[in-house]
Formats: C-alpha cells, structure tokens, sequence
C-alpha cells in the first residue's frame, strides 16, 4: 500500500472515529471503541484488497498515532479530537508540565490574546508538550505561531489537564493570562 492510500485511509478512521461514524454505518461506544472486525468489513467496501494488516499498518505509521487499538486488538479508536459530544474517553487527571505549547496561525493570535483558546467544537484544547510539535499543528493551519502556556499555574489554579495515549495535553479552556507569545 502506498503513502497516498495510507493518508486516505487515516483522514477516513479520523472522520468515522471522532466525528461522524455514521458516514459509514458505525456504531461507537460510550468511550469512542468501534469493533476491529467492524471496521474492516466497511473499510472493505471502500477500499479494494483493504484487510486486518493494512489497518494495523495505518494506525501503527499513522504521523500523529491518532488512533489505538485495544490491547487484544478486537476495538479501535481515536485518542482525542472528537467532536462528538457523547463520547468519554476515560482519561484521568494528570499533572502537566511546567509549559505547554499550543500551535495556531498567526490570523488567530489577537482573538486567542483577548479571549483565550476554546475547544469549539471539540472535546478538549489540545496541547503539546514540545515546540516542534506545535510549530507542524500551527503550519496545518496557515503561517505557524506557537504559544507557550502557563500549565504549572493553570494547575495551580485548579485546571484540569489530561493526557491521551499518543501523549496530546488535554485541557478545557485557556485563558489568555495563562499564554505567552
């Protein structure tokens, strides 16, 4: 399988795993799950020759390590993005670094500096925990700006961080305060 399948078969599982399954038919659980077997059997209906291995191989080369599989590998899911609002993916509290990095465009920075950065029409704000991290976000978006952010003192503060599986900082809200340019 080529690059350019494996993309098109990634920017597929993101639509189905975090924001519209029912595109193909699937059904999510409460916590974003979707059966491997499932999952291949639509797939399979899109791509030619598509099988267990290729998705395998598209979520182990998968850039960003969007997606995981269970430890059996009988489910599959999104490790955050999700805009589905019914999703919960059980992450726990956990205390962040010092500094947090947020990439955006640089259209976006007098908005963010006066209101902050929102989840839209996420679940969560999404934060990385390096500069080089942030800089490939903010570039998908236009000219890149990264944002150092307070984490320590938003901790302090009683915000609530988490962290997925592919190692995204996750938070609700930031308000400008807590940014730095």
């Amino acid at each position: 399988m080529n690059e350019k399948e494996k993309i098109k078969i990634s920017k597929l599982l993101s639509l189905v795993l975090r924001h519209a399954p029912e595109t193909i038919g699937l059904e999510l659980d409460k916590n974003g799950w979707a059966a491997t077997e499932v999952i291949v059997n639509k797939l399979e209906r899109k791509f030619s020759d598509f099988t267990l291995e290729i998705l395998q191989e598209v979520v182990k080369t998968n850039d960003k390590q969007r997606f995981v599989f269970s430890e059996d590998e009988t489910k599959i899911r999104a490790n955050q993005g999700h805009s589905l609002k019914t999703i919960d993916l059980a992450l726990e509290a956990k205390e962040p670094p010092h500094t947090l990095y947020h990439g955006t465009a640089s259209r976006n920075l007098e908005s963010i500096m006066k209101t902050g950065i929102d989840k839209r029409n996420r679940q969560h704000v999404h934060l990385s925990a390096d500069k080089e991290t942030a800089h490939k976000v903010g570039s998908r978006h236009g000219v890149p700006v990264i944002l150092k952010i307070d984490a320590y003192q938003m901790s302090e503060d009683g915000l609530v961080f988490f962290q997925s599986e592919n190692g995204v900082w996750l938070t609700d809200f930031i308000d400008p305060k807590y940014i730095k340019k």
